[in-house]
């Protein structure tokens, strides 16, 4: 029997430089949305598809992220002796999600080199690349469909969102043969095309469900530009040896590398709450009447 996809890698290394200076003395992966922060959406996904072992790959000040999801003692006795309940069995719970794990790149050597820190822990196991800048709304189950998807052809998958021709170019781009609706076999994948020279207009959004074999891959890689290596590079290669599956989908994402998307992503998210919504949404309908945005 085929192991099951139980491990997931979570780079988390990147300088989040499009967030200065509110990133200088903290990582991107730690800015709130609503009430939490950003990383914690992604490992709450990963839970919810089925993973309980993750490793996060960190960098040089990024010490908060194993403190959030550490034990806090001093913190839960505080909590616990003003009668606090609720938020005590918060903040406990984060340490009892999953196993996390932590391990460091060195360098930013790009998002290839940052998977490649992995090996050592996953082994010869498949396992899922979650992108910390995509967060998911937790009705889109796409990583759980992708895992489906891997358990059933025991291939490789990527995450693809249709997008309109002329931003294709921020993106690595497929060559897709459809296979179902929302599934492809990828020909062909390219990173940054130019419009005129895309394959297509689906582009790979920041999930991956991989066979150890991206390994080997990734050692073949060259570094490009500022010596980096690329994980689209590593799966051009992967394709010569074996066939990788698109999923196609569309809702749900939330690209908070973007400070419109985080924006977005705050709002759309603190109006789905049951304790916010209600009174977040009525007061935006006021804003929008004040302002006379209607």
């Amino acid at each position: 029997m085929a192991p099951a996809v139980t491990k997931a890698v979570i780079p988390a290394a990147g300088l989040g430089t499009r967030f200065l200076p509110a990133t200088k003395a903290q990582p991107k992966e730690m800015l709130p949305v609503v009430d939490k922060p950003a990383i914690q959406y992604v490992v709450e996904e990963a839970v919810r598809a089925g993973i309980d072992d993750i490793l996060i790959i960190t960098g040089r000040g990024k010490r908060s992220l194993e403190d959030h999801f550490d034990r806090n003692f001093e913190l839960e006795y505080y909590l616990e002796q003003r009668g606090k309940i609720h938020d005590l069995g918060e903040i406990q719970a984060l340490a009892e999600m999953a196993d996390i794990h932590y391990v460091r790149q060195g360098e930013p050597l790009g998002l290839g080199h940052a998977v490649s820190v992995a090996r050592k822990h996953v082994g010869d196991n498949p396992f899922v690349v979650m992108l910390g800048d995509d967060i998911m709304d937790r009705r889109c189950t796409v990583l759980a469909d992708m895992i489906a998807t891997f358990e059933e052809y025991q291939r490789s998958v990527v995450a693809l969102s249709e997008f309109p021709i002329e931003e294709i170019s921020a993106y690595g781009v497929v060559r897709p043969e459809t296979v179902t609706d929302h599934l492809v076999r990828v020909l062909d994948i390219v990173e940054k095309p130019q419009p005129a020279a895309a394959p297509s207009n689906l582009a790979v959004m920041g999930r991956y469900v991989f066979t150890p074999d991206i390994f080997q891959a990734l050692e073949q890689v060259k570094p490009g530009h500022g010596g980096e290596i690329q994980l689209t590079d590593a799966i051009a290669l992967l394709l010569r040896e074996q066939e990788v599956y698109g999923y196609v989908f569309g809702e749900g994402r939330y690209d908070i590398g973007k400070k419109l998307d985080y924006l977005r992503a705050t709002v759309e998210l603190a109006m789905d709450r049951e304790d916010l919504g209600p009174e977040f949404r009525a007061f935006l309908a006021e804003i929008v009447r004040k302002r006379g945005l209607a």
